[in-house]
Order: structure tokens, then C-alpha cells, then sequence
């Protein structure tokens, strides 16, 4: 099996640990609560409430998880079936909160059920149908009890306790905080929902039971490290990267959404040493301190960590503290990171396609933010599905963000969110981060699948609204051709030929300064027809935002995002500049000066990118007498 099959295995596993819990989380923080106001050393301490506490940690909660698993696997009568087995593992270990044993019960009775389903299926004689199914699922769920009452209950509860004893140990010998060096980079790698529901929620809260708190909701919770990173990104960082950090930051802070963050760090590699540090150091100070929390802080905010704090103020204080440690650790390493590093391009919405556009081959570092479509667009979409992990946190941030565009852009699509365990049949349209598209597409085959760098800011967003646009009625194309002859007087269907002529070819030209060059440029694409007067200051900003220069002496200045609604359709203008231009310190001699539409520009585009990746090229542009001489240069490949 492949490093990637195993890799897609294990989220898919643990993917589906998280779906037993995540459903019931509010269940897990009504319990905290209830725990933190009214046991006898809490806000409000009530002999008389407090007894939900015991009840609802020993039976509420597992039953809910085992009810949860078997309806994964089997529905409505998975889950009924899933319940009667867990209440075997419940009574069978009585002094554990048999969560793990909820986990392996749930989605084993569902199982069962299924495939005695599939085994009697057109075998029932008429009008017996509701008797075998009432029956069966009794049966086998009360033979399902007696075999985790007898068996997986004290299993599960001998197994609880020696994880619990190796916590323990950890502790005492003060290693508990290197487990960042795997929790950490398996949070980035989408593993984080499966590590913190799957395996530390269920000892944590068998600690709580003895100690009314456990440190294990906070090793993979604790937002500090991530915040670190985007605060680094938002002092030092360059590009949309600088100017989309702050909102990150206040998203996965206060909002709990931590996967906001992972791009940040894929960008920079070396920023994995700044989140594993910064989770040491916050791990280590609630160790010293003695903090920890009641209940799961699901999502990771630093609101819902305040929620489920144990009342006492030492423990407030110890809790804040780790989360203030690592965050500042993790900044002062990302900092370092991102000014003694190498400078390269942090605009996370172009990043990607320049870099390899201009390399002409998928880029080690874009490659783990890039975009990209698989399937084909179906002519009319009336569904478009958000799918994370958990369907909980980013991908409703990125439905809400799309429906908005849907909604202004007049369409009638429904956007909607879920967890890829959960991605309904119907959906035409499927939206994942790029980790998870491999999963997406296993479980969704025949949809159209879009990747994306992060849920909160991606021109995939753009591009599909565009592309839905242009196929919604003849009339809205006639709409954008009467726009354009309005504007440039021209009246042609574009074609390769269109996008590069002769006549905007200049050259031997001189410029004193790169603004006065890509000036220059933009007012040739506005003459010829390609884009409004407006996307010449566009151009401008985006080379001010990050510089345009691409090596081997040549610059490919293009507008901002923003700036799209000016192009009218995709075109090149070319400047030759044998003594060169001054590119932020570096000299340009060949400007390529882009305007893209619909994606129809990108062909010649990477025509140009494999030309420029030859220094040779570059020369014998750099030296041709003639506009036709360059223009053939180009087109050679």
C-alpha cells in the first residue's frame, strides 16, 4: 500500500472515530457544566443537581456514541442496535466511562445488523417483514449486550486503565510535553479531529471522574501554537498571506477554527518546528502549573477553553498561561522563520499558479496549496457541497463565504456543508481543502471536485461562480459580448491568435522605472481591447503587494484579484527591454503583461513559462529584430 493509501486509511479512521463523538459534543459540554457549577468544589456547589453528573458520564454519553456508530454504519436501526450493545459494555465496566468500549460496540452492532439485513433480504414471506425486523434487531442486540457485558466491557476497562497509567507516567516523568512532536504535525496532516475525539477525550475524561479535571483537552485544543504562526504572518509575512493573517487569527482564536492556520505553515515548512515548540512549552506550563479542563473544548477556542475550566482560579490561570507561553513561542520562532528565511512569494491565493506557471512543473512548496478541479462541471448545478473532516468548523466558514457570492451573483444553487463521511449523493459540486479531495473523491466519485489552499480565501470561489455564470442562459452571454463591443468597439470570438498579436509586441523599449514599464503595459492591453482603464492601477498594487519579477530576467505583471471585473477577456502585451528595468533590485528585460478570463489565457501562458525556463530562449527574445521573430519564439513550443 502507498504512503498516501495509508495516510487517506488512517483519517478515514480516524474521521470516523471523531463522527461518534462530534455529533454529541454539546452533550459532552452540558456535562462540564453541570460538573464545573455543581459538584462540591464548584461555582455553585448543589447537592441535589450534582447528581446528573454521575448518570449522564456513565450512561448518557456512551450511549449516545454507541447510538451514533451503528447509525454510520447502519442508519436508524444500526444506531437502535448499537445503543443495546453499548449498555452491556456500561454495566459490564461500571466504575469506567465506557466511551472506547461505545466505539467498538456501536459500529460492530450496526454491522451485524447489516449483514443479517443483506443475508434474509427476499427471504421473509409477505406480512412478516415487521415482525422478523422487530425481532431480529432485539435478538441479536441482546446477545450483542451479553457479549460486551461478559467480555468487551472489562476488556476496554483494563485496556482504559493502562493508557490512563501511561498518561500518568508521562507525567510524573515529565515527558507529556514531547507528545507535540506528534500531535502537532499530525494536526496539519487533518488527523487532528481523530487524535483529540478518537483517542485523548476518551482517557481525559476518565480522569476527570478522580481528579475533576484532565490536562489531555488541551494538548491538541490549545490555539496558541496556531496563532503564533499568524501573528508572525501578519507583521512579517508579504502578499494576501500578510493581509489575510489578522482575520485568521481572530477565526481560529476565538472561533475555534484551527485548520485556518495549516496553510500558513505548509507554505513555510520550517514552521512546523515553530507549532511542535510552541506545543511543548504549552504543554510543559500546564504541567508545572496544574491546569486542565472538565470537558472537551470542541471547537478549540479560547472561549469554549474558558467555558469548561474548573472553577478554581489557579487553574483559570494556568490554563490562560499555557495558551499565552505558546503562543508567544511559537511567534518568536515563526518570526525568525520568516526573516532569516528565504523571501519567496506569500500570496496565498496566487502563490501557487505563478510559481507553477513559471517552473512549468508542479512546485514542492505550491503543491501543497494548490488548486485544482477534477471531474467535469455538470451544464446546470443546483448543489454545491462544502465537505471538512468534520463538517463542523471550515467548511461552513467556506459555505457561508460562497453562499454570499452565489447569493450576489443571482444564482439559484444551494450551498450547503457537511463532514465527508456524510457527503449526500446528489451533490454536483464538491469542495474540499487539498488534503482531503482524495477522500472526497473516493466517497463521491462522479461529482465535480474543487481543491482549495483554505476555506476563507480562495479564487477557485470566483472561478466557479464565473464558470456557473457563463452557462446559465444564452442571454447573459450576449449580455457580456454587448459589454465588450460597448467598450472597445471590438466584435470577435477569442482564440489563441487573439490573445497575443503582433501589434503588441513592442520593441527595444526603455524605462527609467518599473512603474513607468508597467504603466506601459497596461495601457497597450487597455488599446487593445482586453481590459478596462481601471486595471492599470490594479496592476500596479499587486507589483507593490509582491514584487512580479520571476527570474531569468523576465516580470509578468498582472492585476489583483479584486481586479478581475476589468478584464474583458484574456490578452498579452510583450515589452522588450535589452538594457533592462530595474525589478526590486533585479533586471527585467522581458515583460509579460497578463490579463486572464475564464481561464482561456493559460495555455499560452505556460507556453511562455517553458520558453523563459530556457536562458537560451530568453536571449533570443531578448535579441529578435522583429515582433513576428518573438512572437515565433513563443510560439514554438
Amino acid at each position: 500500500m502507498s504512503q498516501s493509501n495509508i495516510k487517506v486509511g488512517v483519517q478515514k479512521f480516524g474521521n470516523f472515530l471523531s463522527s461518534m463523538v462530534l455529533p454529541n459534543i454539546g452533550a459532552f459540554i452540558a456535562w462540564g457544566l453541570i460538573t464545573a457549577l455543581f459538584i462540591p468544589s464548584g461555582f455553585f456547589p448543589n447537592e441535589n443537581l450534582a447528581k446528573l453528573v454521575d448518570p449522564m458520564v456513565k450512561y448518557l454519553l456512551p450511549l449516545l456514541i454507541g447510538y451514533t456508530g451503528g447509525k454510520l454504519v447502519y442508519d436508524q436501526r444500526g444506531g437502535v442496535v448499537g445503543a443495546i450493545a453499548t449498555m452491556g459494555v456500561i454495566i459490564g465496566a461500571p466504575d469506567t466511562p465506557m466511551f472506547l468500549g461505545a466505539m467498538i460496540m456501536g459500529p460492530l452492532a450496526g454491522f451485524v445488523i447489516k449483514k443479517f439485513d443483506q443475508a434474509i433480504e427476499g427471504k421473509i414471506r409477505t406480512g412478516f417483514e415487521m415482525l422478523v425486523n422487530n425481532f431480529s434487531a432485539g435478538i441479536l442486540g441482546g446477545i450483542l449486550a451479553i457479549l460486551s457485558f461478559l467480555a468487551i466491557g472489562p476488556a476496554v476497562d483494563g485496556f482504559t486503565q493502562l493508557l490512563v497509567a501511561g498518561v500518568d507516567w508521562l507525567i510524573a516523568t515529565g515527558l507529556l510535553p514531547l507528545t507535540s512532536i506528534l500531535i502537532e504535525p499530525a494536526k496539519i496532516l487533518f488527523l487532528n479531529n481523530a487524535i483529540n475525539h478518537g483517542v485523548l477525550s476518551p482517557i481525559g475524561l476518565d480522569q476527570v471522574q478522580d481528579a475533576g479535571k484532565s490536562i489531555l483537552f488541551l494538548l491538541e485544543a490549545n490555539p496558541g501554537p496556531g496563532l503564533g504562526v499568524l501573528l508572525a504572518f501578519t507583521l512579517l509575512g508579504k502578499g494576501t498571506a500578510k493581509q489575510s493573517a489578522p482575520g485568521a487569527g481572530i477565526i481560529h482564536f476565538f472561533g475555534g477554527i484551527h485548520e485556518i492556520y495549516f496553510p500558513y505553515v505548509l507554505m513555510r515548512p520550517m514552521l512546523f518546528f515553530a507549532v511542535i515548540l510552541g506545543g511543548i512549552s504549552g504543554v510543559f506550563t500546564l504541567v508545572l502549573l496544574g491546569g486542565g479542563l472538565s470537558a472537551p473544548a470542541s471547537p478549540g477556542s479560547i472561549i469554549a477553553i474558558g467555558a469548561v475550566t474548573p472553577p478554581q482560579g489557579s487553574v483559570y490561570f494556568a490554563n490562560f498561561a499555557a495558551v499565552a507561553v505558546a503562543t508567544i513561542v511559537s511567534f518568536v520562532i515563526s518570526a525568525l522563520v520568516l526573516k532569516t528565511g528565504k523571501q519567496q512569494d506569500e500570496d496565498i491565493k496566487e502563490a501557487t499558479e505563478k510559481m507553477q506557471a513559471m517552473k512549468g512543473k508542479k512546485s514542492s512548496v505550491a503543491g501543497t496549496i494548490s488548486s485544482s478541479n477534477q471531474g467535469t462541471l455538470p451544464e446546470n448545478v443546483d448543489k454545491i457541497v462544502f465537505a471538512c473532516d468534520a463538517g463542523m468548523g471550515s467548511s461552513a466558514m467556506g459555505a457561508s463565504l460562497l453562499r454570499k457570492k452565489v447569493k450576489a451573483a443571482g444564482l439559484d444553487v444551494e450551498v450547503t456543508n457537511t463532514a465527508i463521511s456524510n457527503l449526500p449523493d446528489d451533490a454536483e459540486v464538491v469542495i474540499t481543502q487539498d488534503e482531503l479531495t482524495s477522500r472526497a473523491k473516493n466517497k463521491l466519485p462522479n461529482a465535480y471536485h474543487i481543491s482549495v489552499d483554505n476555506f476563507l480565501s480562495s479564487p477557485e470561489y470566483d472561478k466557479l461562480i464565473d464558470s456557473l455564470q457563463s452557462g446559465v442562459t444564452e442571454e447573459q452571454a450576449e449580455l457580456v459580448e454587448e459589454t465588450e463591443e460597448e467598450v472597445t468597439g471590438v466584435d470577435h470570438d477569442q482564440d489563441d491568435d487573439d490573445l497575443l498579436r503582433e501589434e503588441n509586441i513592442f520593441l527595444n523599449q526603455s524605462f527609467s522605472t518599473k512603474e513607468e514599464a508597467i504603466r506601459f503595459a497596461g495601457e497597450a492591453l487597455v488599446k487593445a481591447g482586453y481590459v478596462k482603464e481601471d486595471y492599470v492601477d490594479a496592476m500596479i498594487e499587486r507589483d507593490e503587494m509582491t514584487s512580479t519579477y520571476m527570474g531569468n530576467n523576465v516580470a509578468i505583471p498582472h492585476g489583483t484579484e479584486e481586479a478581475k471585473k476589468a478584464v474583458l477577456r484574456s490578452g498579452f502585451t510583450v515589452l522588450q527591454v535589452p538594457d533592462g528595468v530595474d525589478f526590486d533590485g533585479e533586471k527585467a528585460k522581458l515583460i509579460f503583461a497578463i490579463a486572464g478570463k475564464d481561464g482561456t489565457h493559460l495555455e499560452i501562458l505556460s507556453s511562455i513559462a517553458v520558453i523563459c525556463s530556457e536562458e537560451e530562449n530568453i536571449e533570443k527574445m531578448v535579441q529578435a529584430k522583429t515582433a513576428k521573430e518573438l512572437l515565433d519564439i513563443i510560439n514554438s513550443q
